[in-house]
């Protein structure tokens, strides 16, 4: 598989130039044209944060009507996860992840385990009792990192301007770690492009 861009990075020049960073708008698509959502976009820039890394949403990773939710969990390395049951019947977590492997053996609803992820990739989730249910937890050590939404699109904010490194993550990328990179320089008035995940 490779990555192309449909269009070249388009400058958005009637943006004001934001006090923090950039702000980069990024759509992504399969080969026929068709957003991707639940595709994990990071950019990895030189300038590390000098606070720790959070992110605005809880770090949950709960079972309900026999599914996970969310389905894809972006947290940062350090974060501790919360896994609730609230289910009826009891469930049985696991991940073979080299990350972090765990099991969270069977427990009831409104019961709770927690597991603490302290080194960056991606953890893949199912359950002993219920093997439909699967679910990804991405952990990262970039503050700028999001998971595109129906239309296969992300906003992120306050990114440094200059030089940094794309990268996409879904199940269907057929590349090593399901992960696909691009070397970009991000302009100071930010930009926005579309990635176009192409098969052989």
């Amino acid at each position: 598989m490779q990555i192309s861009r449909r269009a070249p990075f388009v400058l958005a020049l009637m943006m004001p130039v934001a006090a923090h960073g950039a702000t980069v708008s990024i759509d992504v698509r399969d080969a026929a044209g068709r957003p991707l959502p639940n595709s994990v976009v990071l950019i990895d820039t030189p300038r590390k944060p000098a606070t720790p890394i959070k992110f605005p949403w809880p770090y949950v990773m709960a079972q309900q009507n026999i599914t996970f939710t969310p389905h894809i969990l972006i947290v940062p390395v350090g974060a501790t996860v919360s896994f609730p049951n609230r289910d009826k019947v009891r469930h049985h977590v696991y991940s073979f992840s080299p990350i972090n492997k765990f099991d969270l053996k069977l427990y009831g609803r409104d019961e709770s385990r927690s597991v603490t992820f302290d080194k960056p990739g991606v953890a893949s989730l199912g359950c002993n009792i219920h093997d439909a249910m699967s679910a990804f937890i991405f952990v990262v050590d970039t503050p700028y990192a999001m998971v595109t939404d129906a239309n296969g699109h992300v906003t992120i904010p306050n990114v440094p301007a200059g030089g940094a490194t794309v990268k996409l993550w879904n199940p269907q990328i057929r590349a090593p770690g399901n992960m696909l990179s691009q070397l970009v320089v991000i302009p100071a008035g930010g930009f926005t492009t579309t990635y176009t995940v192409r098969g052989k």
